[in-house]
């Protein structure tokens, strides 16, 4: 099994959709080599960003299998297997970590249920106690609709089978975490904006939406804190700031699979009932990246068959 040690940067990496809506394995092998050349050293398949709501099981199952054989062991691949049903997520949990080449289980605290944190704590150990490999726990209360405390995600981090967080909260929290979890507990932040700012206060580094495109900036400036070169590592997130914040000004991952189209991936739209980007929402898009606004137009009217 590959492992977390010294893995900072990890893509949380779209699928891409071919014009029947079917999984396109060319278009996410190129990305795929493309995004470690650019500074990516592990990847998240089939998460928010993956938009596995929309997968069926069938296609979990194929994506996963297929998604590790293109890794080919060059990072860890943490494969998205949570839901809002403890049994099923279990028994899913079970069957994909059984496939070779997925390292971990991204699962994600149940939404809409409203679980407290007992049930919380329950729900994980049900998960982890069915996993052959670990898990890694992602809390994003601003999709779940409710947090898990810290003490909650303290407690999980004494469970063998579960080896770090996803913590979308505040850097606050991430430096609590950081303190107090379990010794060999990873703590990574899930937004891009932290990136640096998690980095510092100890904690693994970032599962990033922004890599796709910024993968680059981004190495760079781990490099450069890594080298203690903190006035660069500090301009550059300064400069990406904006920039990580534009690509989620709409519903992702429309913004980035846009770029991605754009700059000739051909990784094709998402699934509703996300919608891909329309003219306007380009040229907004287009502004705030400082892209050309004619590239992104050109691949909406691709897009649209006109």
């Amino acid at each position: 099994m590959t492992t977390l040690n010294n893995i900072d940067l990890m893509t949380a990496i779209i699928t891409p959709f071919d014009g029947n809506d079917n999984i396109d394995y060319t278009s996410l092998e190129r990305l795929t080599n493309h995004l470690f050349e650019t500074g990516s050293r592990g990847f998240v398949i089939g998460g928010t960003t993956g938009e596995t709501p929309t997968l069926t099981h069938d296609e979990k199952i194929d994506l996963y299998t297929r998604f590790a054989q293109i890794v080919n062991g060059r990072g860890p691949v943490i494969a998205g297997t949570g839901s809002n049903n403890t049994r099923e997520t279990a028994e899913l949990t079970r069957e994909v970590s059984q496939i070779a080449g997925v390292d971990y289980m991204l699962v994600v605290v149940p939404y809409y249920n409203k679980p407290n944190q007992r049930g919380m704590i329950a729900h994980f150990t049900t998960v982890a106690d069915a996993s052959e490999k670990p898990l890694i726990i992602y809390n994003i209360p601003g999709r779940t609709g409710v947090t898990m405390a810290n003490e909650t995600i303290i407690e999980l981090s004494k469970n063998p089978n579960i080896a770090g967080v996803k913590q979308c909260t505040s850097i606050e929290d991430i430096e609590y975490l950081v303190e107090h979890t379990a010794p060999g507990f990873s703590v990574y932040s899930g937004e891009d904006a932290q990136a640096l700012a998690a980095k510092t206060v100890g904690g693994a580094g970032v599962i990033s939406v922004a890599a796709h495109i910024y993968g680059a900036e981004m190495r760079k400036m781990y490099d450069a804190i890594e080298s203690g070169d903190v006035a660069t590592a500090g301009q550059l997130q300064r400069q990406l700031t904006p920039k990580m914040a534009a690509l989620f000004v709409f519903p992702s991952p429309s913004p980035v699979k846009a770029v991605l189209n754009a700059q000739g991936f051909e990784v094709g739209s998402s699934r509703m009932p996300v919608l891909p980007l329309n003219d306007p929402e380009k040229r907004e898009l287009a502004v705030a990246l400082g892209l050309d606004q004619d590239a992104l137009l050109h691949e909406v009217s691709q897009e649209l068959g006109v």
